[in-house]
């Protein structure tokens, strides 16, 4: 019996070896293709927190760069970002709207805590990351828990403590009041104040908690009546900008210390009065654009020339808009890692294995460094003092507040 052998054709053996090699590849989701990356973010563009829009704004301007420069290994983003309001239930609907219409593969950057919270469930049961949320709550931090979930800044609770040693340090035995914002980001900021003010806590002689929208014009009287000579505003910009105003026309000037989060010169200290602001106490760990030490920084003027083309509209002076740069940049450098392999797991292990890493426009010795079991990208803050122009720079880089911080690590 002859044995007969049908040899393949050329073309049939090509195509036959290409399907092979395309098992191979790492499997792509519907949000990637050859060309494109669809990402999803949430941010309040309009409501009582429109002020952190600007996030939203300069991370797509970022992209836009990017894509022009051509791209992340080849492929586009393709930036899609949505209004909630400030409201967790309108980031849910929209961010289901997201994954399941839009397909984006991974969510990133959104705002806030409640509504980051309110979809934390739905994103980590689909295995989808969330990454680098914008927000400073611990809840961020909880790789056993929720491994598709990292923050990126640092935490509330750590720069709380950091007020908390500044005032010990440099006005003790002064009467604090303290304006908080009562939701998970005042809460979290109080507590670290408490804790880092120790057994000298009782020199916190009123607090006052309001929500993002009040009028505060009573509550500055009281707390002002209360005889404290510091004063901690942890709470949005408008409010901020409000109450420094209402106690500079009463003539109550006390040490003004004012959270991260509503230090922005264009949102906050200009509403407030210039004159006004002239001694505000913050934190930062990005350089400030207006400040005269960084006048001929590389970093510096890479990015007003990308403000002037890619965000015109934007404020040099927006702190939020330099936060969504940087924050943008930090996805870019992750997902430049994964080179090919655009899988879930691997965005989420090249998020977790970032070794020193250093945005542009972040200050000098503050660096951001992830693990399996870190979640914390950025543990390192500098105060920071209003000049009346400028941010100015106080002592070194501060890292011991952020030692021993909770978490399921």
């Amino acid at each position: 019996m002859k044995t007969r052998i049908k040899w393949l054709s050329p073309a049939f053996f090509a195509l036959f070896l290409a399907s092979i090699l395309a098992a191979l590849q790492p499997a792509q989701a519907a949000g990637v293709t050859d060309t494109e990356i669809r990402i999803g973010n949430i941010m309040p563009y309009t409501g009582p927190l429109a002020a952190f829009a600007s996030i939203g704004r300069a991370e797509a301007a970022y992209f836009d760069m990017i894509n022009e420069r051509g791209g992340i290994n080849g492929r586009k983003i393709r930036f899609i970002s949505r209004d909630d309001n400030s409201n967790p239930r309108t980031a849910v609907e929209q961010t289901r709207e997201l994954v399941e219409q839009e397909r984006v593969h991974l969510m990133f950057g959104s705002f806030g805590t409640p509504g980051n919270l309110a979809t934390r469930n739905y994103l980590n049961e689909r295995n989808i990351p969330q990454l680098f949320v914008a927000s400073g709550d611990e809840e961020w931090a909880q790789p056993k828990r929720f491994p598709w979930t990292m923050g990126w800044q640092p935490t509330f609770r750590s720069e709380g403590r950091i007020y908390a040693n500044y005032i010990q340090a440099a006005y003790p035995s002064r009467k604090i009041a303290v304006l908080w914002q009562n939701d998970q980001f005042g809460r979290d900021l109080f507590r670290g104040l408490q804790e880092g003010l120790g057994i000298t806590a009782n020199m916190i002689v009123a607090d006052i908690a309001i929500d993002a929208d009040m009028s505060i014009d009573t509550q500055v009287d009281i707390l002002k009546n209360s005889g404290a000579e510091v004063l901690v505003l942890n709470c949005a910009p408008p409010i901020s900008a409000r109450a420094i105003r209402k106690a500079a026309e009463q003539g109550w000037y006390p040490v003004l210390v004012l959270v991260n989060a509503a230090a922005s010169i264009a949102n906050a200290l200009r509403p407030a009065g210039l004159q006004n602001s002239v001694g505000v106490i913050s934190t930062s760990y990005l350089k400030d654009a207006g400040d005269a030490t960084w006048k001929n920084d590389p970093a510096i003027k890479e990015w007003l020339a990308f403000m002037d083309k890619y965000y015109p509209d934007g404020d040099k002076d927006d702190s939020n808009a330099i936060f969504g740069y940087a924050a943008a940049e930090t996805l870019v450098q992750v997902l430049t890692q994964c080179g090919d392999d655009l899988s879930h797991e691997n965005i989420m292990r090249q998020a977790a294995s970032l070794k020193n890493y250093q945005s542009t426009v972040a200050f000098p010795g503050i660096t951001i460094n992830t693990s399996p079991t870190d979640f914390h990208p950025i543990e390192q803050m500098r105060l920071v003092q209003f000049d009346g122009n400028s941010w100015q720079p106080i002592g070194d880089v501060i890292e011991s507040a952020f030692l021993g911080a909770p978490g399921d690590k």
